[in-house]
């Protein structure tokens, strides 16, 4: 699904990735720990080119999406991405926050449709004739609808109408995934889901990301949280210092890491 090739990011001086190479295959867990500065958090966000690499390639489904020539939102919408800090719109109520997204872009679909129909019908055959196109009202209905299933997954349909100002960061959070899987993702980028959340509400968030992994949605996840490490991944690699040093399977990686450094920094985080 996707390959890096020989991926480096530099910021001025700072050489960040270090000639990253890794396959990810869909359906896989791949969990990224390693100790703060290793480049961890540039590598997820330039799998989407939030980051735009310094030189490499990124190929998701056979193109480059690090080529500059590239139309990176339309690939955007297939690679959803969960942060740290949650990054809802404290403006926009929560149904809002997930509407938002899916509605723009379906929104865009429509128009893009009728302008086809338009000059279909002035006889410029190359725009083929799209039938039964839904209106701004009809998308702005299905959207609300399929926001409304997400939020009873996880048991927020009574939050629909609130701001996220007035959210605990385990209930932000977890609406920022389902948000996420409101556009329908082919794979999800997890930032230290966790990190800003007090303890208390970290196995809320947890369980939402391991119920995605038995429903085997393909996942990057970059976590200090060695326990989902173990029970949801089905890789683990561990960075330092710009570079990807040991992957294996959790049993192997945890039981019998293979370099001094990740040695090390296990004896560290497992308690």
């Amino acid at each position: 699904m996707i390959d890096v090739v020989k991926l480096n990011k530099s910021f001025g001086d700072h050489h960040v990735l270090k000639d990253i190479s890794v396959t990810i295959e869909k359906g896989e867990r791949v969990v990224i720990i390693g100790p703060s500065g290793s480049g961890k958090s540039t590598f997820l966000r330039c799998l989407n080119c939030m980051e735009d690499p310094t030189s490499g390639q990124v190929i998701f489904e056979g193109v480059n999406i690090a080529d500059l020539s590239v139309n990176i939102n339309t690939y955007r919408e297939r690679i959803g991405m969960v942060f740290q800090h949650f990054n809802l719109f404290n403006n926009k109520t929560v149904l809002e926050n997930i509407m938002l997204s899916p509605y723009l872009v379906e929104k865009k679909k429509m128009k893009k449709a009728k302008k086809d129909n338009f000059f279909h019908k002035l006889g410029m055959k190359k725009h083929p004739y799209t039938e039964n196109i839904p209106s701004a009202k009809d998308i702005k209905a299905q959207k609300k609808e399929e926001a409304m299933v997400l939020l009873k997954r996880i048991g927020l349909e009574e939050k629909a109408n609130a701001y996220p100002s007035t959210l605990s960061g385990g209930q932000k959070q977890r609406i920022a995934i389902i948000r996420s899987l409101a556009m329908h993702p082919e794979v999800i980028l997890f930032d230290e889901p966790t990190s800003a959340l007090d303890p208390e509400m970290v196995g809320e968030v947890l369980e939402l990301m391991k119920e995605l992994a038995e429903e085997n949605m393909t996942m990057v996840v970059v976590t200090h949280e060695m326990g989902f490490a173990k029970e949801a991944a089905t890789r683990v690699i561990f960075m330092d210092d710009g570079r990807m040093v040991e992957e294996n399977t959790p049993a192997e990686f945890f039981l019998n890491p293979k370099t001094d450094r990740c040695k090390e920094f296990l004896s560290k985080v497992l308690v």
